[in-house]
C-alpha cells in the first residue's frame, strides 16, 4: 500500500475537524489514515496554525542539516586526530 504524505495544512484540517467534534474513527476512515496517525499529529500539531506548522518544518530540516555538518566535523577530526597520533 502506496505511503500518503500529507502537508501541513491538510493535517491541521483534519486536527480542526476533530477539534469541531468529528469522531477520530470517521476521520481516520474518510482521509484514509490510521487512528494512530491523528494521535501522533494531536500531539505534534495541536493547537497550531499553518503558518506555525511551516515554521516548524523549516526549523526542523535546518537542524537536520546542522547535525549532517556537525557529524561530518566531528568524523574529520577524529580521522586528523587518529592520523596524527599515528605518525608520533
Amino acid at each position: 500500500m502506496k505511503r500518503k504524505r500529507f502537508t501541513e495544512e491538510q493535517i491541521i484540517g483534519v486536527l480542526k475537524e476533530a477539534e469541531a467534534g468529528a469522531k477520530t474513527a470517521d476521520l481516520a476512515r474518510r482521509h484514509g489514515i490510521s487512528e494512530a496517525t491523528i494521535y501522533n499529529w494531536k500531539a505534534k500539531y495541536g493547537g497550531m496554525e499553518v503558518s506555525e506548522a511551516k515554521r516548524l518544518r523549516s526549523l526542523e530540516d535546518e537542524n537536520a542539516k546542522l547535525k549532517r555538518l556537525l557529524a561530518d566535523t566531528m568524523l574529520d577530526n577524529a580521522a586528523l586526530k587518529d592520523l596524527l597520533s599515528k605518525n608520533w
